[in-house]
């Protein structure tokens, strides 16, 4: 019998910052609305005293788009993600980077690389290197086939380049940068800690770092 997958905090806040309900967070998470509940009920929002569940509860619709205004001040309703996916719609209601989480969110797009599979997010924010691929070329065709979603090697193997040469010599330079993501504080359970120790990227006994009298950033 398979193991229930485990949703740990940071993930269902990265998914709430992504998403305006519960339900789209669960599509976010690729996990059914009473598995992604059980846990948004548990964890506690710091700032309201409230579950995650009551924070991200969306039952009005509230800041979801639902009209937009044209040029001329008339309001116009907003197509959906699947008009713009069968062609019925012009893409350029939305960014592409506004439309690639559309489109994960309505299940258009698995949010792993087409080609490998890579589906690995980074620790410290949940974000998963991938970019969008489009079959014949054509970035305004976002129709089910064409649009794929590709691991950063991929995409440098199978479509093109990634950088460009300023950007390379940039990156390559030597010179150190500050990081680009913040910090996140991270509140484990058992099974993550456990993966985290595997590969070596905790430590239980800090007191016994042999380099304990060097500062540390409290």
């Amino acid at each position: 019998m398979p193991v229930a997958r485990i949703l740990t905090k940071e993930m269902v806040i990265a998914a709430m910052n992504k998403t305006k309900s519960v339900r789209s967070a669960a599509r976010y998470l690729n996990c059914s609305y009473t598995h992604l509940k059980k846990y948004m009920k548990a964890y506690v929002d710091e700032a309201t005293g409230k579950s995650l569940f009551e924070v991200h509860k969306n039952q009005s619709g509230k800041g979801i788009p639902k009209h937009s205004l044209t040029d001329y001040g008339r309001i116009k309703k907003e197509p959906h993600v699947s008009q713009i996916v069968s062609g019925e719609a012009d893409a350029s209601y939305f960014t592409p980077e506004k439309l690639k989480h559309r489109m994960i969110e309505f299940g258009y797009l698995k949010e792993e690389c087409y080609a490998c599979g890579f589906n690995e997010r980074r620790v410290i924010d949940f974000k998963i290197p991938l970019l969008m691929h489009f079959v014949d070329g054509n970035k305004k065709h976002f129709g089910m086939g064409n649009v794929q979603m590709l691991c950063y090697n991929c995409y440098f193997l199978l479509s093109g380049n990634i950088f460009t040469q300023s950007e390379l010599e940039t990156l390559e330079d030597g010179k150190p940068r500050a990081h680009n993501t913040e910090r996140v504080n991270m509140e484990l359970d058992p099974y993550h800690l456990e993966k985290l120790r595997e590969l070596g990227l905790y430590e239980d006994n800090i007191e016994d770092d042999p380099y304990s009298l060097v500062s540390r950033k409290k």
